[in-house]
């Protein structure tokens, strides 16, 4: 559990440290902003979407620790994805984050965010950046909060 822990804790503070595609798209086809009041992370998701590929996603904000990597975890995953694929890992990473079952697709790198299970308050921090990727897929021009889940 310890090996679990420290590799959760090396990969969120590397991408918090060093935050992938950590900008705006342009072309954007897609975008969606979100906000967490408990936490005060602030993320905005940009999308360059053709014939149902995500030819380029990013993002922009600020937040906690969690909420960046997560962020940064995201768009590492999507690149390439069907809009598809991408709804089903929001559901994976979903179940990671908020239940002892791990999904059986679960892979690679997302996997650490399964760590936020034992940080209950944390897992809307880890689940905001997800949350505002469907909001974006779905085209919905309110800022999406996490206390409207």
């Amino acid at each position: 559990m310890n090996e679990l822990r420290d590799l959760y804790q090396e990969v969120i503070l590397d991408h918090n440290h060093r935050p992938r595609n950590f900008r705006q798209v342009a072309p954007a086809t897609h975008h969606a902003k979100g906000f967490n009041p408990l936490c005060g992370d602030q993320v905005e998701i940009w999308l360059n979407i053709q014939d149902g590929i995500i030819k380029d996603i990013g993002f922009t904000g600020k937040g906690c620790a969690i909420s960046t990597a997560s962020a940064s975890l995201m768009t590492e995953a999507l690149r390439g994805k069907s809009v598809k694929e991408a709804l089903e890992l929001f559901e994976t990473v979903r179940t990671l984050a908020t239940t002892d079952i791990p999904p059986m697709n679960a892979a690679g790198k997302l996997s650490v965010l399964a760590g936020v299970r034992q940080f209950p308050t944390r897992v809307k921090c880890a689940t905001l950046p997800w949350h505002t990727l469907t909001a974006a897929l779905k085209e919905q021009e309110k800022t999406i909060s996490t206390e409207e889940e």
